[in-house]
């Protein structure tokens, strides 16, 4: 499927879409449905991978960490 962008002023979509008859108002309501999930989802994604972040941040802040060499340390020992 090949997309082309062009604008189309607000008011021109509206009178195009109320021009449409019932089913093809549904298919549009559908395609518009799975666009915001999509949407919705990798905002989601978004804020979580925020917090994430500053949760590790905090976490840093606080101390709350491990250097690779302690961690390569405590691996060596578990080994042992």
């Amino acid at each position: 499927m090949t997309a082309v962008k062009f604008n189309v002023p607000f008011e021109s979509l509206i009178e195009a879409i109320t021009s449409l008859d019932l089913e093809k108002k549904r298919q549009l309501l559908e395609i518009l449905e799975d666009l915001l999930f999509e949407e919705e989802e990798s905002i989601e994604q978004e804020l979580q991978v925020i917090a994430e972040i500053e949760a590790a941040r905090k976490a840093y802040q606080m101390g709350d960490y491990q250097t690779i060499q302690g961690y390569i340390a405590s691996q060596s020992s578990k080994n042992l």
